[in-house]
């Protein structure tokens, strides 16, 4: 059984899609929830959905190497600490290589790696300071990562190079944080259902993805929520630099 009880969770990009689920779930294990996103209006339906006794939440760009330091402050000052992590903010621009401009490439970037990036050293930082302090404070960091990742895509080569970057970015983690007992893993997603995989999941796009995943179906943002959690648990507590596919076999890796 996954228990969460009396956990302080971040997730970013919080307000929708496969994040808003992570909250859900993990205030349904007994969490509380620090839920970071841009979209406000969205940030607040979560905060009265869930209740604000359990969701602290914070509109900002993860993009913004100030955000992250803030978010955990503020995590602190109103939970105590902070014991997990989930880097799930991410945004897609597509284009063909030739015709991508630079533009489009840093936004990718800025979010999808260096905003992850931001989180991981301050959550890291703070789970540092306190296994320093208690002796025996673990902490667990997941980085949302993506099949693109690991077997490229066509027109979305800033994506794909921003998740395979999450990849070396866990793996480097995971060494530097275990002496502390903080956990660093990887999850890559296949096709979920939320709004950014519409198209892949529309007409023209749907039976070439859908004959190259054995389950046959798409994912739902619920079900992948869950490895997530367990990963954030002490039941994952010796697993770390670990890269986790969850995709219905969509991707398969020795």
């Amino acid at each position: 059984m996954i228990t969460l009880n009396g956990r302080v969770i971040v997730v970013t990009g919080a307000a929708q899609g496969i994040g808003r689920a992570l909250a859900e779930r993990a205030v349904e294990f007994g969490a509380s929830v620090v839920a970071v996103d841009v979209n406000t209006e969205a940030l607040e339906a979560l905060t009265q959905q869930l209740g604000g006794e359990r969701v602290l939440s914070h509109a900002g760009s993860v993009s913004d190497p100030e955000c992250a330091p803030a978010v955990i402050a503020r995590a602190v000052e109103r939970f105590g600490a902070v014991h997990g992590l989930v880097n799930n903010a991410g945004i897609s621009r597509a284009a063909m290589i030739h015709k991508m401009t630079a533009a489009a490439w840093r936004e990718v970037m800025d979010v999808n790696a260096s905003g992850a990036f931001y989180f991981l050293q301050a959550a890291g930082r703070h789970m540092i300071e306190r296994a320093k302090a208690h002796g025996d404070a673990p902490g667990s960091i997941v980085n949302i990562s993506s099949d693109a990742g690991r077997r490229g895509t066509i027109g979305q080569i800033n994506y794909s190079a921003s998740k395979a970057a999450l990849a070396g970015m866990s793996m480097s983690a995971a060494r530097e944080f275990g002496k502390y007992g903080v956990r660093v893993n990887t999850i890559a997603f296949g096709v979920v259902e939320t709004s950014m995989t519409e198209r892949i999941r529309g007409a023209e796009l749907r039976d070439t993805y859908l004959a190259q995943i054995p389950f046959g179906r798409w994912a739902t943002a619920q079900e992948v929520a869950l490895p997530v959690l367990f990963l954030l648990s002490d039941g994952a507590s010796y697993i770390t630099g670990q890269h986790l596919s969850v995709n219905g076999g969509y991707h398969m890796s020795a």
